[in-house]
């Protein structure tokens, strides 16, 4: 007759192990990359599976009970034993894979030059890496984990924030020399202003203190990339984001036109399914990402 077992979930087995080693929940989080919410969720999970209290917990520590020693003894010898055997050598089916979706602009300028460093830290995934398109929600495949440019509302979803900026009206050199100069914020709303409804100009007009509509002649732009490409080419003034736009400031593509910044209407965030069945993937991405822009 087949043998019936009854196991906890492995990350929750090496939660425990690493919390009684290091005595913290916020260590513990750090060192498997993952959330201190997580931490505590898998080790709540443990115990309610064993029917056990393993840890005494304080505001700031844990401490193993009588019964989390006994157990500490047997997890550790069981993670051990695993990590001995030569899995590599029997194990012949695909690795994990952590499908990431990020506009554009995000995943060229901030998200690619990055994700070899993440890759490093969790040898064991196949990363894909997919364009979407902001607020339409196209994308080639459906993703594990999507980056988002919006209002950080979806509903049904995991949400954390990832990077907010302030936005400046920038152009080419080209452009500063055959319009300018632009002596003040009226002269730049006078202008040729670049349209994108992803980077609409009402905050920065407000924080100039203009009582200035959006504009609504010339081309518009659905990615805030081209938009800043279309700055680039000389063809008008730009709202753009230092961390985006860093390697063209740096080399006078653009140039800033005003000190005058402004909140952006919109922000990037992470999203996911909560009951994802990658969501161990899924937390050491957005720890991870959320740590790259911290």
């Amino acid at each position: 007759m087949p043998r019936s077992y009854r196991l906890p979930p492995i990350q929750n087995l090496i939660a425990f192990e690493a919390v009684a080693r290091l005595g913290s929940g916020s260590l513990a989080a750090n060192e498997l990359s993952v959330t201190p919410s997580a931490i505590s969720h898998r080790i709540r999970q443990l115990e309610d599976s064993l029917s056990e209290v393993l840890l005494n917990r304080t505001s700031s520590e844990f401490t193993l009970t009588s019964k989390g020693a006994e157990y500490l003894d047997v997890v550790r010898a069981s993670l051990e034993a695993l990590n001995r055997y030569p899995i590599g050598a029997v194990l012949a089916g695909p690795r994990p894979q952590l499908r990431i979706a990020s506009p554009p602009t995000f995943a060229r300028q901030l998200l690619v030059p990055r994700i070899a460093a993440f890759q490093a830290l969790q040898p064991e995934l196949n990363i894909v890496v997919q364009v979407s398109v902001p607020f339409v929600g196209l994308k080639s495949d459906e993703a594990d984990v999507e980056v988002r440019f919006g209002s950080g509302y979806y509903n049904g979803l995991s949400v954390e924030p990832i990077l907010d900026e302030p936005v400046f009206p920038a152009c080419s050199p080209e452009f500063l020399q055959r319009e300018g100069p632009f002596d003040g914020p009226e002269a730049i709303a006078l202008s040729r202003l670049l349209r994108c409804p992803l980077e609409p100009w009402r905050p920065w007009f407000t924080a100039a203190n203009l009582d200035q509509g959006e504009p609504t002649e010339g081309v518009q732009f659905i990615d805030v990339g081209l938009m800043v490409e279309a700055a680039i080419h000389g063809q008008g003034i730009a709202l753009v984001r230092h961390s985006m736009c860093e390697p063209w400031l740096k080399s006078g593509a653009l140039v800033l036109l005003s000190g005058i910044s402004a909140p952006g209407q919109y922000a990037y965030y992470t999203t996911w399914q909560p009951a994802s069945p990658q969501i161990s993937a899924i937390e050491a991405f957005v720890t991870w990402l959320k740590a790259e822009f911290a």
